[in-house]
């Protein structure tokens, strides 16, 4: 079967764009760069505060007492201006990203914006909750069974293993 030259010219565009888009390197490139902002975060001695980083743009902000359940009572999060953990990662990310990429929501629509790899990568989020319909924390995986998160009232972002925490669901890339 022979083409015309138009249609010859319209395969020719559509086999340099799946080229150009099927691998997406731009992505691979982009997470050591979150593992050195998130580095640079935790230098900060940022707080943790339940809803911070939820504002309209990324970053510390004052969070909320609406759902709070922490051990320190009465809920100091309307007066605290830090991060809770999804707002770390969407902070992180937008960094790293140049634009808010993972928006203002929580773990549960955060996780919907990425897909489950097998060989976590640094850079990578990293899952914890009941299913992927019900998270309930995240941090930037760092390598070697860390990862960096905001962990919970009365601390600040830190490192942990990622052991630490309970109900581990995976890792996820952008």
């Amino acid at each position: 079967m022979r083409l015309s030259g138009r249609r010859r010219l319209a395969l020719a565009v559509v086999l340099v764009l799946l080229v150009a888009t099927a691998s997406v390197p731009i992505r691979r490139y982009v997470l050591p760069r979150i593992v050195e902002i998130a580095y640079a975060v935790e230098k900060r001695g940022i707080v943790y505060s339940w809803g911070g980083g939820h504002a309209e743009e990324p970053g510390p902000s004052k969070g909320t007492c609406l759902g709070y359940e922490g051990k320190i009572k009465p809920c100091p999060a309307a007066r605290t201006r830090g991060l809770d953990c999804s707002g770390l990662t969407r902070w992180v990310y937008a960094l790293a990203h140049g634009e808010d990429v993972l928006g203002p929501g929580n773990t549960d629509d955060h996780i919907r914006r990425m897909r489950r790899v097998a060989r976590p990568r640094p850079g990578d989020l990293v899952f914890f909750g009941r299913s992927v319909k019900q998270t309930r924390h995240v941090g930037v995986y760092l390598g070697g069974g860390r990862m960096m998160n905001a962990p919970e009232t009365g601390a600040v972002v830190r490192v942990d293993p990622v052991s630490r925490v309970k109900g581990f669901l995976g890792y996820y890339r952008y």
